[in-house]
């Protein structure tokens, strides 16, 4: 099925693409992906061929919405903020959401004036801690990892989705770069979240008593220190939230868990250290990604994200980012990675004959919105030698920890 989808920004000539989405139809379920190959071809002529964040896709009747879907959702209230703890196990865990995979859709949606945020996790994680910041009274809808996340967003089970694009102490997450080229969707905001590390336990168990700390890896690594000193053995679990989940459920009155508060308030854990990060600021980045973009308002600071890639050659990279430089506007981030489908070159060499050399894609964030003159005509330039170029999001700043 193909959707006609056209783009029209002021001062830019209309820009008409087709999309064409592949539907796998089940008994029970339709599947809508979008997964668009794009084509590194160079247009016989310049012309404003970019993408604001993609396609903004006239959707008619919503071919690929789902009419029910089989799963549960976490309401968010704002009287669950602070940071009291609970002192009792939580009654019920088992009625907690399970993370979704495809296999539970069983087809259809239910049209809900809240906004629906899909994450990778399970209740408690630091990702959903992301999404509660941004809009404090969504519902959240975890799932088992971040491509079932961005396909909830795909298939309207959720409106949008968030996911950690880089942070203080491991840079950026790779794989999350490569899912923002696979997936058709549009950047619509960042959240930048302080990480609080804590020591959760039983109710009744204290420090003493420990024998191993439960976390993820990075956790684990963040906070060495800290752990040296306990003298506890450490073990590896996937999410923060599911290793405070995992003291809780079995009652382990030997194990601690590295987690945020809030899973202490959902598993009935007590807090018994805050901040055990060896380094005492950590900020975690996420990205939210919508069907749709927005549109640039004048009344707040917007960045704009940009993914491109160039001909091998001296000096075409330099070219590339001083398109930017020319305008004043301030790059804020740039990230090289290789081609999946292509990461090798061929490039003849008169002196050494052919060469094979890696071939990157560049993505860059840069302080300016679409709506501004300079934006648009610095990728308009940028559009003269890049053999690929899409507008992956233009979004506001978030400016605050």
């Amino acid at each position: 099925m193909a959707v006609a989808s056209s783009l029209a920004l002021p001062g830019l000539q209309s820009f008409q693409l087709c999309c064409c989405h592949s539907f796998l139809r089940t008994n029970t379920t339709v599947f809508g992906f979008s997964l668009e190959n794009y084509h590194h071809k160079r247009a016989p002529t310049p012309k404003w061929a970019f993408l604001l964040g993609g396609v903004s896709v006239l959707h008619v009747g919503n071919p690929w919405k789902p009419s029910r879907i089989m799963s549960q959702h976490v309401v968010h209230n704002d009287q669950l903020g602070g940071n009291v703890v609970s002192q009792g196990l939580h009654k019920d865990l088992g009625s907690l959401p399970k993370p979704l995979t495809i296999s539970d859709i069983a087809a259809a949606s239910d049209d809900s004036a809240k906004v629906r945020i899909s994450y990778k996790g399970i209740p408690g994680s630091y990702s959903e801690d992301a999404a509660r910041k941004a809009y404090p009274n969504c519902e959240t809808v975890p799932c088992n990892d971040y491509e079932d996340a961005f396909k909830a967003v795909e298939l309207w089970i959720a409106d949008k989705v968030i996911v950690p694009i880089e942070n203080t102490y491991g840079g950026s997450i790779h794989r999350n770069y490569d899912l923002l080229l696979r997936h058709r969707l549009h950047i619509v905001a960042e959240v930048q979240l302080a990480i609080n590390l804590s020591l959760l336990a039983l109710p009744g168990v204290r420090v003493e008593y420990l024998k191993r700390v439960l976390s993820h890896s990075q956790a684990l690594e963040l906070s060495d220190n800290f752990l040296t000193k306990l003298g506890v053995a450490r073990e590896n679990v996937d999410d923060t939230a599911g290793a405070a989940k995992h003291v809780a459920l079995n009652g382990l009155d030997d194990a601690g868990a590295i987690a945020s508060i809030r899973a202490a308030e959902i598993y009935g854990l007590n807090v018994l250290a805050e901040r055990v990060q060896d380094d005492c600021e950590i900020i975690s980045r996420y990205l939210v990604l919508a069907r749709d973009p927005i549109i640039p308002k004048s009344d707040k600071l917007f960045k704009t994200s940009i993914v491109f890639t160039l001909d091998e050659g001296p000096g075409v990279l330099f070219k590339a980012l001083a398109v930017f430089a020319l305008r004043d506007i301030n790059l804020t981030k740039i990230e090289s990675r290789p081609q999946r489908n292509r990461p090798l070159r061929v490039v003849d060499d008169s002196n050494t004959g052919s060469a094979k050399y890696f071939d990157y894609l560049f993505y860059i964030d840069f302080e300016a919105s679409m709506t501004e003159p300079r934006a648009q005509t610095a990728l308009g330039h940028l559009q003269e030698f890049a053999t690929f170029l899409r507008v992956l999001g233009c979004y506001p700043m978030d400016t605050t920890i």
